[in-house]
């Protein structure tokens, strides 16, 4: 490793990938929906990831610690979502 990163802290940047906000939404019944979704979430948020699963109803996010944030953009692109446990 370069001296240059060797100096710099990694471990706020390690959390925020690390971390997994999970939800269920019911009402995201096809592809399109899971689209929408992770493309409203990835366009509010720069850097995060998101795993939209229609057929489990699960959406995941890595890349933010804000549950309210991304939950008021699953709303307004239309869902429901609801808390959920890491998948």
């Amino acid at each position: 490793m370069c001296t240059s990163h060797q100096a710099h802290d990694h471990s706020q940047a390690a959390t925020l990938e690390g971390a997994v906000l999970s939800f269920r939404v019911e009402d995201m019944t096809c592809g399109h929906c899971a689209g929408t979704i992770k493309g409203a979430i990835e366009g509010s948020i720069p850097g995060a990831k998101v795993d939209a699963d229609p057929v489990r109803q699960i959406v995941s996010v890595t890349g933010t610690t804000d549950r309210a944030q991304v939950a008021e953009i699953i709303t307004a692109a239309g869902y429901t979502p609801e808390a959920a446990s890491a998948a």
